[in-house]
């Protein structure tokens, strides 16, 4: 009788000091770290920072080592961009995911198009919202023709080369065909891989034929569940409650910022800048990557 008192009081006491432990180490609490994976992929400057796993790797891996983690849920909201950052993020989160045997969670803000669609296939489920895009699984490159105007202006073109391509699709130079082939052979290259990732990933949850999925048309959210390219609405708050129960956290895992982010090799805005000349000097460029960025969202109405 004396033991059975004994045990009842020592684990009244534990209940009681375990009340005094952060929620996120509390034995038995279901926690599902979360990661913002947002913005155009692989396009960066100096004023224009884009998604890239040199990026995001950090983050990724501090999610998936969380503690009591039932499971990790990425928010995107991407456009697309890169397709080597693209895949390089994407298999990021699949060896992490195998490696911690953790459910990955795929919640779409407004847009998973492109390589943020190619991103959101590492989950296992991909849930998003009603007006969600989704989809334009496909390769898209472009330039402009500068060579009519440089002639008005009265600017001779100077260009010297070793290769017979090494100028190619360049933009003071009128197009060339045979160039353009390339090009394209170049795109339906790439693109097979995507499409390639897009099966692997999706397997016979899609729903589809080829000549539909594979365009790089993109749909609402209705209709990406149709084609089985998500699984179902849902917003991340509802889902993981409804899931894990009313009581489940979800940390937002974040770069560190500031002073700290110094001490982890992470540089901020105003470290190592080039001179105020050289900035200067670097403003053409951010304005055309401005503008391309702002091209990339507006294709699909943001």
């Amino acid at each position: 009788m004396a033991e059975q008192l004994n045990d009842r009081e020592n684990s009244g006491l534990a209940e009681k000091l375990m009340q005094y432990l952060p929620a996120r180490i509390r034995p038995g609490a279901a926690v599902v770290p979360v990661v913002r994976l947002s913005g155009v992929i692989g396009a960066v400057t100096p004023l224009r920072p884009g998604m890239t796993l040199a990026g995001v790797a950090r983050v990724l891996e501090r999610a998936f080592s969380y503690r009591n983690a039932k499971a990790v849920a990425l928010v995107i909201n991407s456009p697309g961009g890169s397709p080597v950052q693209s895949r390089q993020i994407y298999l990021r989160i699949k060896q992490l995911a195998a490696e911690k045997k953790l459910p990955v969670l795929v919640f779409v803000e407004d847009v998973a198009a492109s390589g943020g669609y190619m991103i959101a296939c590492a989950g296992d489920e991909i849930f998003c919202d009603p007006s969600s895009i989704l989809g334009s699984i496909g390769v898209v490159g472009g330039s402009f023709g500068f060579q009519e105007a440089i002639k008005r202006l009265g600017i001779e073109r100077r260009l010297y080369t070793a290769g017979t391509h090494k100028a190619m699709l360049d933009p003071f130079l009128p197009e060339n065909p045979d160039d353009v082939a390339k090009l394209k052979a170049l795109q339906r290259e790439i693109h097979q891989i995507f499409i390639a990732l897009v099966k692997e990933s999706r397997g016979l949850r899609l729903k589809g034929a080829d000549e539909t999925l594979f365009t790089g048309e993109y749909w609402a959210g209705e209709t990406s569940i149709a084609l089985g390219l998500a699984d179902g609405i849902g917003d991340l708050r509802s889902t993981l409650r409804a899931r894990y129960g009313e009581k489940v956290l979800t940390p937002v895992i974040a770069q560190p910022a500031g002073l700290l982010s110094g001490l982890l090799g992470r540089k901020s805005p105003g470290a190592g800048q080039l001179s105020a000349m050289e900035s200067m000097a670097g403003l053409p460029d951010d304005l055309i990557s401005a503008i391309e960025t702002r091209a990339i969202w507006a294709k699909f109405g943001f």
